[in-house]
């Protein structure tokens, strides 16, 4: 039950008292101040069960007057009376406890204004004070001055309350609109210093600054994917609250009385206010679940206001709930759209925070646009470019991510984020040397920046200098202990030192923090070259304590049967396999790309040769990807996207107009979707059938469309074949018409069309074939795969070494003969095959 105004203000003034008691007790001077030694002696007296070292005194001192600093007195006076009243209000220690503990006569006032009880809210009242009536003595009550009899304009704000209250409170655009609102907030903020207070005692939450300073664990890495609101609240990581204690329990109760009188308003508007108040304070405090629920309660009274929507968004995305955070954020979208000019300033910050919230479900593309947005509307937004040049790194757009970077840096030199991914940019397209001047910026604006210390290790370890290289992993671990990958790194690096013992060592801590089986996989491979040490021949060692080899031209390679793969073939297929794995579009049934084409409605647009097309733009695509691939994680889905936009989309969209034709998409994924090989082809066609220029066709497609789709095709997996001769020679204005057959034709031609499908599917199915004991002669991984066999000195190579027509330096001939075997049985029954005919020739020789 709530407590009326007068005893609420009663008891408030009590507590004020026991705090100017206390003040006098040790202003030992009377100068009206607490200096460092008054204020360490009163630390000191309210704890008399703690033994303080001088440091320790020290560090409290500094943090109290580093935080009150506003109160401290000139002339080294100390702080202040209102200052030392502020600290008790923000939990840093409990009133009732320290005037016990020193003993102090008991305040006259105590017996008819007791305190608000645990079970009772801070009460005032939930109508505006009439007009003309005083405010209480009492500091606490000190926040607004009585209002006219309007009571809903806005409050006019004494100058000690503008000091003590948030800068969101006083905002002319959107703070408190209304008297009782801030009546609210200044009961909510003595609900969260109580938890507070009780919480600390025992222990569930980081001490007090008049318990000790604590440890400052800011986070090292790159700032995360979360946009600062217009207002600078604190950041999105949540405080430690113990939700599961009975102080937590007993403050949602009153918290619910607090909601109870918001909904009591004499207005909706007012309600509104007070909900957005209750709101606004409670996720500054971090208690993001509870003030959800407080903008959930103001967007039912004003749906199309946007500030509840936003705010939700964010607290939503502080719990990591990413996709209803996004949708909050649509909607406040929407409402500022439909706002005007009332929403101006939060439109930019929309789309910023709608584009983290997408970046966190792996949607890049679709952040991009809103990051480009955001940038649009508010050209000095330095965070808004950052992000977008860390969304374009994160597709393969090196250069334009390079241009938003170096704009935001221009804005904010000393950003250190931002020099770090500029450097990433940097090394993306080959200049190394300024990318290691971003990096160090990074550093020496941040010494302890993870991303730039791993990334710069990275950028030495890919020009060989793999000293500097495992000096850069080794401080990345220094400050982030559980940073696997830089563990792994370092192994390679210091292998590439040639310190295997310690390479072995670090692989050991790696695959202790992330058991990953390639990491043992690399263990054993490294325990293998340690007890097989081939003999080298000069100057031809990998560095690596593996056999030397030598590369020899592929007309050297000669296949015993057809049925051996060609090396160019083999290495093409590879080069698509390994597409395949990175977008893990082997892992989608290509009949979804059929369900897709049946249940996608896309508009029929003209390209600038008026050419009809269901074209999308990228973003929109992105959508569909992220249905067919939703069995994916963000962070693998961002990387999936990466490849295709690389790979697939720079070819679609070569002039850069942001579309792409859909059905073209479909037909040319859908070769190296799951599912049997004719179905696949099936779909390829009926994709091509789905566009505009075929409707009408009675099942069939125009010749110089199939031309087009294989000229594409070629242009994505098999770059290195002029596709562009391919349409000279074949003419790509043929008017007529080919059946599904016909396109099979075109499709299967080994020299023009798409043949290499069959060594493709080869590969698919070979994935986890493995041949034994046998190890290939090259890299001596166990082999994998296909076992290509010489025939006459009857070495073995993988599959990877024999499309890179590597042979071991030892056997140099004018010719090698290689045969193929898809597994072991295949091999037994070839020996088996040679054994008998050896054994008939001796026959007749007899």
């Amino acid at each position: 039950m709530a407590l009326s105004a007068s005893a609420a203000s009663a008891g408030r003034g009590s507590r004020a008292e026991k705090v100017r008691r206390i003040f006098e007790r040790f202003d030992a001077n009377g100068d009206g101040g607490l200096d460092r030694e008054e204020m360490a002696a009163l630390v000191v007296a309210v704890n008399p069960r703690v033994k303080f070292s001088e440091d320790q005194i020290s560090a409290i001192l500094d943090e109290v007057f580093r935080t009150y600093a506003e109160f401290i007195l000139p002339d080294g006076r100390g702080l202040s009376l209102p200052g030392l009243l502020r600290t008790y209000d923000d939990g840093a220690g409990d009133v009732d406890r320290d005037f016990l503990a020193l003993s102090l006569p008991a305040v006259d006032s105590e017996a008819s204004s007791p305190e608000i009880a645990p079970g009772d809210a801070a009460g005032s009242p939930s109508s505006p004070p009439p007009s003309g009536a005083a405010v209480a003595a009492s500091l606490l009550d000190d926040h607004v001055k009585p209002l006219g009899a309007g009571g809903g304009a806005q409050p006019s704000v004494s100058s000690r309350a503008a000091a003590a209250a948030p800068a969101w409170a006083t905002s002319p655009n959107h703070g408190i609109a209304f008297d009782s609102s801030w009546g609210l907030l200044d009961d909510l903020e003595i609900l969260v210093k109580r938890l507070r207070s009780k919480q600390q005692r025992k222990g569930s939450i980081d001490g007090s600054v008049f318990g000790g300073a604590g440890n400052s664990n800011f986070d090292s890495f790159s700032e995360a994917g979360w946009s600062r609101e217009i207002s600078g609240a604190a950041d999105s990581s949540a405080a430690p609250w113990d939700e599961t204690s009975r102080d937590y329990l007993t403050f949602v109760k009153e918290l619910a009385v607090l909601r109870t009188r918001a909904d009591s308003s004499r207005s909706r508007e007012e309600a509104f206010d007070n909900h957005m108040v209750i709101g606004r304070a409670l996720s500054e405090h971090r208690l993001f679940r509870d003030a959800l629920a407080s903008f959930r309660r103001a967007c039912e009274l004003q749906p199309t206001d946007v500030r509840p929507h936003f705010r939700a968004g964010n607290c939503l995305y502080a719990l990591g709930r990413h996709a209803e955070a996004k949708e909050e954020y649509l909607l406040a979208l929407e409402a500022a759209e439909a706002g005007g000019s009332q929403s101006a300033d939060i439109l930019p910050q929309i789309h910023v925070n709608l584009g983290i919230a997408m970046e966190a479900e792996g949607m890049v593309l679709g952040a991009c646009e809103h990051y480009r947005e955001a940038a649009i509307l508010c050209p000095s937004h330095a965070r808004a470019l950052k992000l977008l040049g860390s969304a374009l790194f994160g597709v393969g757009e090196y250069r334009a991510a390079e241009k938003a970077l170096e704009e935001a840096i221009f804005l904010k030199p000393d950003y250190a984020d931002a020099h770090c991914d500029l450097g990433s940019a940097l090394h993306a397209v080959g200049d190394d040397d300024r990318a290691i001047q971003e990096f160090q910026k990074a550093i020496d604006l941040k010494p302890g920046h993870v991303d730039a210390l791993y990334n710069l290790g990275g950028l030495n370890m890919d020009a060989g200098r793999f000293v500097r290289a495992a000096e850069m992993y080794t401080r990345v671990l220094s400050i982030r202990p559980n940073h696997w990958r830089a563990q792994l790194n370092k192994a390679v690096a210091l292998l590439g030192q040639g310190e295997s013992e310690e390479a072995k060592k670090a692989l050991k801590e790696a695959f202790k923090m992330t058991q990953r089986v390639e990491v043992y996989d690399a263990i054993s491979h490294l325990k293998t070259l340690q007890k097989k040490k081939p003999k080298l021949s000069k100057g031809k060692d990998d560095g690596q304590g593996e056999e030397a080899y030598v590369v020899v031209e592929a007309s050297k390679f000669k296949r015993v049967g057809r049925k051996t793969t060609l090396r160019q073939d083999l290495a093409n297929a590879l080069d698509i396999r390994a597409f395949e794995r990175m977008t893990k579009l082997g892992h989608c049934d290509v009949e979804l790309l059929r369900k897709e084409m049946n249940e996608t409605d896309v508009p029929v647009s003209y390209s600038g040769t008026g050419i009809p097309e269901k074209s999308i733009r990228k973003a929109a695509l992105e959508v569909i990807l992220r249905r067919l691939l939703s069995f994916l994680k963000p962070d693998t889905f961002q990387g999936a996207i990466k490849a295709i936009n690389e790979r697939i989309l720079s070819v679609l969209d070569a002039p850069g107009s942001g579309r792409v034709d859909l059905g073209m998409f479909f037909a040319i994924i859908a070769p190296i979707c799951s599912g049997p090989v004719e179905r696949r082809k099936r779909v390829v066609f009926d994709a091509l059938l789905w566009r505009p220029a075929s409707e009408g066709s009675n099942g069939q497609i125009r010749r110089s469309d199939a031309l087009t789709y294989i000229k594409l095709l070629r242009a994505v997996y098999i770059p290195t074949h002029g596709a562009s001769d391919m349409l000279e020679m074949h003419g790509e204005s043929d008017p007529t018409m080919v059946s599904y057959t016909e396109f099979l034709e075109m499709f299967n031609d080994p020299d023009w069309g798409f043949g290499i499908l069959s060594t493709l599917v080869k590969l698919e199915e070979s994935d986890h074939i493995r041949h034994g004991r046998h190890t290939c002669s090259i890299c001596r991984y166990p082999i994998i795969g296909s076992r290509f066999k010489e025939t006459k000195h009857s070495f073995s190579l993988c599959n990877r070494c024999y499309s890179e027509g590597k042979v071991p330096s030892a056997f140099k001939l004018e010719e090698y003969r290689f045969k193929e075997y898809g597994n072991e049985s295949e091999a037994l029954i070839d020996k088996c095959m040679c054994f008998n005919l050896h054994s008939k020739k001796l026959e007749t020789d007899a």
